[in-house]
């Protein structure tokens, strides 16, 4: 089985198998999206450069994108989003992300993520992420 066709991660495996020692790698796929979800919770606020084996793990500090317009950084903070998870969360296959301004709120952005779980294409995935003025990520289903 590749890398890529594991449900959770591998501490996340470690962990269930001391917790039951009969557990095995097939997990419901509500407990994949939740692990998927803390992952790319994980990802989404790192910063680029703060994870010394992976250089490249994380995203660029968004308090500084470069762009004359709102759509403009949106669209440049989309790219990023997407190729992180693309790169870091092998788990999710045919993923898109999308900035849906949030009414009244200037200080906070909105993406949605859909993709589909590779493992299981028959399985969608549709996460909303809000970043806050500080930069900082939440991911929730």
């Amino acid at each position: 089985m590749g890398a890529s066709a594991l449900p959770q991660r591998l501490l996340e495996r470690i962990r269930l198998r001391e917790e039951d020692p009969g557990w095995r790698d097939d997990p419901a796929a509500g407990a994949e999206l939740q692990s998927i979800k803390e992952h790319l919770q994980r990802l989404l606020n790192t910063r680029v450069g703060s994870v010394p084996i992976q250089a490249d793990f994380g995203l660029p500090d968004f308090t500084n994108v470069p762009g004359e317009t709102l759509s403009e950084a949106a669209l440049e903070m989309e790219r990023h989003i997407r190729a992180a998870i693309c790169r870091y969360e092998p788990r999710l296959d045919q993923v898109e992300v999308a900035f849906e301004p949030v009414a009244g709120e200037l200080l906070t952005l909105r993406f949605r993520i859909v993709g589909r779980l590779r493992r299981n294409s028959a399985v969608p995935v549709a996460l909303e992420t809000l970043v806050s003025s500080s930069g900082r990520a939440r991911v929730k289903a």
